[in-house]
This record gives C-alpha cells, structure tokens and sequence, in this order.
C-alpha cells in the first residue's frame, strides 16, 4: 500500500505492507534508527515517537494507519545543529547511561510537556498541575530505563519545565 506522511518535516511517500508497524517503518525503510526496538509489545517505551504531537508507541502502531499523520522522531528534535531544550538538559544531568531508552524518553517527555491535565498522583483533579517531580515520574512511566538512570531524566526534565506552556 501507498501511503505519505510526513517525518520530521519531510514528506515521504512509501510502499508499506499493512502489516508493517511504523517502528519498522522507521529503521528498515527510512534509516531512523533513534526509536529502539525494545520488547516490540509496547511496554518498555524505547520506540516512542510523536504521532501528530502526541507521543505514541511506534511498535504498536500500523505504518499503513499513518497516512497524513506527521511523525517526529529523536532525529527531528533538534533544529539544525541547535539542540532541543530536553536533549541539552540530558547531557547536562547525565541522564543516561547506555543511551538505549534516551531516544524514547526524549520524545516521551517532549510529547508530555504538551499534555494537560491530572495524572494517577495528581491530588486535586480539577486543576492542572504543576510538573513536580512525582508527576513527572507517573508520566514519564511507560518508558522504562535499563540503567536506572531515572533519577537524572526526571532532573534534566524537570530543569525544563520552567517556562514551558502546557
């Protein structure tokens, strides 16, 4: 099947089969080998991605369901040779390690600075709340950190929050 989306900025125009997931998309087809494959059942977040803004599982997503969408991956976070805010404040914390899930959880929690509203630890529910530490550890948990490097990514994003509309 033919299908054009666009990624990072770029449209692209691509034979898929339909049962191609776009994480596979990704790295066999177009040579963007940021997003991991990790346990390719959407469970430890190494592929995530942002599908249109919102930060997605690009293991459990059908390259095919893609048509006109616009993917951004880790490669498209930086503008140029400036890079994005998160990717300067995770060299800055040093949070990572072996760098495996550092992809992901840069798109993660690019898609989750954008997300209003209450998380599972949110005390009042009817107001938006700040990005504290432990809302960003619940929000940030679909991505999982071999390493156990968490305690600088919830620092680096945390040291960008400040500013940042949501």
């Amino acid at each position: 099947m033919n299908i054009t989306l666009q990624v990072n900025g770029v449209p692209r125009a691509v034979d898929v089969d339909p049962r191609m997931s776009l994480l596979d998309l990704l790295r066999e087809r177009l040579g963007l080998i940021g997003a991991k494959k990790g346990c390719d059942h959407g469970q430890c977040g190494a592929c995530t991605v942002l599908i249109d803004g919102r930060r997605a599982n690009s293991c459990l997503a059908l390259a095919v369901a893609m048509e006109g969408s616009e993917i951004t991956t880790v490669e498209g976070l930086a503008r140029g040779d400036e890079l994005h805010p998160l990717q300067a404040a995770f060299i800055e914390h040093d949070a990572f390690q072996c760098g495996y899930c550092t992809p992901g959880q840069l798109c993660s929690a690019t898609g989750m600075l954008g997300e209003p509203g209450p998380s599972a630890v949110t005390e009042d529910i009817l107001v938006d709340p700040d990005l504290t530490p432990a809302e960003i550890r619940e929000r940030m948990s679909g991505n999982l950190c071999r390493c156990g490097a968490y305690v600088n990514i919830v620092s680096a994003i945390a040291g960008t929050v400040t500013g940042v509309a949501r």
